[in-house]
């Protein structure tokens, strides 16, 4: 194998002249992001004529928060870290939680199995062979309790990546927390409950899109009564730019999501300034890091417009892009696994100059299989480096007024201005996921962007430059082949154990709440203190709402 020198003979990869082909690379490298911003070889005042720093800008913690949602940001308090972890039972995941907090992690997210977000029990046929693979299996609240023993809720903060069946996680978790003597007013936390985006990027959807916003506006009204600590959604643009959009259409998309969702809410009888200050947003870091600083700078002030002027939010939490922030799986390579642990340093220290409220570091080895220990431990201590010995703390917006920066920021805002004014002309987020257009621009940038790398117009190190050919044989998570039938025969003892008619009048009641109205929380949280499981609750509304098919 080898490249071309143009003009000067074929250059092979085996034993390069390493300064033709650094040439050859940097000759083919077109110089624009990855939402086709072309980066300009120089910036100057020039870039920025008639520009009003007061208007762009302001100070931190103000209007309109383009350098961060808080005055001191990072000097009086470093973001949450907030490693992902789930996978097998309850128990064995309560282990890795205990180990990451020991080793200095400052918050929970807990990651659940494909079956838990599909609302099926382990023992269901469609769990066969998913159970505990990419997540927990959590089929009741006897899963719940062993999920989250000898941890203190009380004191601890959960993220809970879970959609579809997020309501039901919730209350879990609140049960839970009850019957170990927690106050609800006490739990803080998020819960993703994010389903617009799985209909355009994941598809771990259940309901169709109508009855499933119903849920969500249901938890939102729930959460401001009995759970007021807890960030009742978490709108997230990780898994848009996972699916292969721009970081443009990640933050054009979730935050025309986050306006179909403050619409439905108030169309529900909710009023703004009641839920709006619990929303928050989760957002993907690439490997462009100026580009991805100005994604985060533009959406806050994107997010403080919306709410001000289009919905009227007079508290001020309400206008404020409170986010979380995942370094980029999708960006990590099988081969040379190692070198990962650079791109994700590079990642999550443009999630901290960009200002992000907490953050997950992936494992190097997470190409291949759920996080090592050693791989999980390396992906904490790299935000512990960030945050400890690299000064990017000790001021807000550190990379505030640099020309390159704030060009790059007004560009994307505006970009991401021109794909909201579309999805309204087309009757909102709902009308343009159904129709299918939100989806069909993600394919087109993931059909560019592997084109580009197919040309070796973007270099990535280890796959399409710089390859080792030797094969590697990193250590691999190893997945127990029991776990199936141990989850399976839990379950089962759990619906033998327990009074089966009382399950079944609450299931009832939940049935009855479904078609005539009514929030749906209040019977759900009930069935599932009778110990109904996940996936007898999931039925009882898949009988009432149905199941969403897709386009095509």
């Amino acid at each position: 194998m080898c490249v071309r020198d143009e003009g000067k003979g074929p250059v092979p990869n085996g034993n390069p002249d390493p300064y033709r082909l650094l040439s050859f690379i940097m000759a083919k490298i077109n110089h624009e992001t990855d939402s086709g911003i072309e980066i300009e070889p120089i910036y100057g005042p020039e870039k920025l004529k008639g520009w009003d720093p007061d208007q762009k800008l302001g100070s931190p913690g103000d209007a309109p928060f383009t350098r961060g949602i808080y005055k001191d940001m990072y000097r009086s308090r470093l973001w949450t870290m907030r490693q992902y972890a789930g996978f097998g039972t309850a128990a064995s995941t309560n282990e890795r939680f205990k180990f990451l907090l020991k080793a200095g992690q400052t918050g929970l997210s807990c990651a659940f199995d494909l079956p838990t977000q599909m609302g099926f029990d382990s023992d269901h046929p469609r769990a066969e062979g998913e159970v505990g693979k990419v997540g927990v299996a959590i089929d009741s609240i006897e899963d719940m309790k062993l999920l989250f023993k000898d941890i203190p809720l009380d004191t601890v903060t959960t993220s809970m990546t879970i959609n579809s069946t997020a309501a039901i996680l919730l209350l879990l978790y609140q049960l839970v927390a009850e019957e170990n003597g927690v106050s609800p007013t006490e739990l803080r936390g998020t819960v993703q409950n994010d389903i617009l985006k799985e209909y355009v990027a994941r598809g771990t959807y259940i309901y169709p899109p109508r009855p499933s916003m119903r849920l969500i506006t249901d938890t939102f009204s729930y959460c401001h009564v009995n759970l007021p600590n807890w960030n009742t959604i978490s709108i997230s643009g990780y898994h848009i730019r996972e699916a292969g959009s721009t970081a443009v259409q990640e933050i054009a998309f979730t935050i025309a999501n986050g306006i179909a969702y403050v619409q439905a809410a108030i169309d529900a009888g909710l009023a703004v300034d009641d839920f709006a200050p619990r929303l928050s947003f989760f957002w993907n870091a690439h490997n462009n890091l100026f580009e991805e600083v100005g994604k985060y700078r533009a959406s806050r002030r994107i997010w403080a417009k919306v709410m001000s002027e289009r919905f009227g939010a007079k508290d001020k939490r309400s206008l404020l892009l409170r986010f979380h922030t995942q370094t980029g799986g999708s960006t990590l390579t099988a081969q040379q696994p190692e070198i990962n642990i650079v791109r994700v340093a590079i990642q999550a220290l443009a999630a901290v100059m960009g200002g992000t409220q907490s953050l997950h570091t992936n494992g190097f080895d997470e190409a291949l299989g759920l996080p090592t220990t050693k791989a999980a431990k390396i992906a904490l201590r790299t935000q512990q480096i960030v945050g400890y010995e690299s000064g990017v703390v000790d001021t807000p917006d550190p990379l505030g007024g640099s020309y390159f920066v704030e060009a790059m920021t007004d560009r994307i805002e505006e970009l991401a201005w021109e794909y909201l004014e579309k999805i309204d002309a087309m009757g909102g987020a709902v009308d343009a996921i159904e129709s299918g257009f939100m989806q069909d621009e993600i394919e087109q940038s993931a059909y560019s962007y592997a084109k580009a790398v197919d040309a070796r117009e973007k270099v990535i190190v280890g796959v399409n430059e710089f390859i080792d050919e030797a094969l590697e044989s990193p250590e691999v998570f190893p997945i127990d082949p029991a776990l199936q039938s141990h989850q399976v025969a839990s379950v089962r003892s759990l619906r033998e154990r327990r009074d089966g008619d009382a399950v079944a009048y609450a299931l009832a009641d939940l049935e009855k709440c479904a078609l005539e109205g009514g929030n749906l929380l209040y019977p759900m949280k009930e069935a599932l203190r009778r110990r109904a499981t996940l996936g007898e609750v999931s039925d009882t509304l898949r009988n009432i709402f149905g199941i969403y098919q897709p386009r095509g």
